[in-house]
């Protein structure tokens, strides 16, 4: 390394031009990367005589900040005129098109159940998805050995506790809650998410959701009931929808009943979805249990009140003929977008 070898790379330096970005960093590499001849040369200053160390130091530093310097200078000119470039655009012209999403159908199904009653006068009612044994199911009426309290039915967090904690198995909890706090009378809907121990398919799901109901008051009767649930499914699935109710038991209620619908794809005259029969079962309901009355300190003597609860995937099943109850989870954007017309 001589003195007439740096200032001739130094005058190389002074005359570099690029003609593009990527240039600028060849040159960067050609000059100071680790095999650069800028770096070579520092490399070689070791060898240099003491007494030229001074001279020799102080034109390396010249030369590696001027190289630097001008690469800066060139890097610069191509993002300046990146920027240029930026103003010419017209941003009065049209964006480009994007695919809006759609509600999902559990939602679309879910409000028009809270509008259909919030008609009827019903508020809506919510609670914790994490509850307790007293809200889910002794305040219930349900007898310590029925089969919801096993694990084989239930998600319990802490099974071995004497006061056990749970994911709800049904929104009914929130209506012991309703019934703790809120003054007589009682007309609520209770919505939400709900958890079972169940195997995934066609027709079942481990996570699922409801929509509960709850009426408290003076003389409410099993025909009063009967009117509300009519009333509903008329305003869901059409006019001309029929009921019908069969004889069944829940520990919560005293009558229980099912109640079926006439077939809203074939109109009761028997098609697949409806195996033949001319009705779907939507839903249980019956009279609210005494016992269930006095767990909430409310007086069985002068109130009485009727409960109905049904699943909200079963009412969009039936409304829209999904026949797998697995499309609601897996988010698949093709099932998804056959709701974008249902707002």
């Amino acid at each position: 390394m001589t003195k007439e070898e740096i200032e001739q790379l130094l005058q190389k330096i002074e005359d570099l031009k690029a003609q593009k970005l990527q240039d600028v960093e060849d040159i960067r590499v050609k000059f100071l990367g680790k095999k650069g001849e800028i770096t070579k040369m520092f490399e070689e200053f070791r060898s240099v005589l003491p007494e030229q160390k001074k001279e020799f130091g102080q034109k390396l530093n010249l030369l590696k900040t001027k190289a630097a310097e001008r690469i800066e200078v060139l890097r610069q000119g191509f993002e300046n005129v990146q920027i240029a470039g930026c103003e010419k655009f017209d941003f009065t012209k049209p964006g480009d098109k994007f695919e809006l999403g759609t509600r999902h159908p559990i939602s679309l199904a879910r409000e028009e159940i809270l509008d259909i009653f919030g008609k009827f006068g019903y508020a809506v009612a919510e609670g914790p998805e994490i509850e307790d044994d007293w809200h889910v199911f002794t305040a219930l009426n349900f007898p310590p050995d029925h089969p919801a309290r096993d694990m084989q039915d239930t998600f319990f967090i802490n099974p071995d506790s004497n006061d056990p904690i749970l994911l709800r198995t049904h929104t009914s909890s929130v209506q012991v809650r309703t019934m703790e706090r809120m003054p007589l009378p009682i007309r609520v809907v209770c919505p939400g998410r709900v958890f079972r121990n169940e195997a995934i398919s066609a027709r079942a799901h481990c996570i699922f959701h409801q929509v509960e109901g709850l009426y408290i008051d003076k003389n409410v009767s099993f025909a009063d009931l009967k009117q509300a649930i009519l009333l509903f499914v008329r305003e869901m699935f059409g006019p001309d929808t029929q009921i019908r109710m069969r004889p069944s038991y829940f520990p919560f209620t005293e009558p229980s009943t099912e109640v079926d619908i006439s077939c809203n794809i074939c109109g009761g005259k028997g098609c697949n979805i409806c195996k033949g029969t001319g009705w779907l079962e939507i839903m249980g309901a019956g009279m609210v249990d005494p016992n269930v009355l006095e767990a909430s300190h409310i007086d069985s003597t002068k109130y009485t009140g009727f409960a109905f609860g049904m699943g909200i995937e079963r009412i969009a099943m039936l409304k829209w003929q999904v026949n797998d109850l697995r499309h609601y989870f897996e988010n698949d954007v093709r099932f998804l977008r056959e709701f974008q017309s249902v707002i």
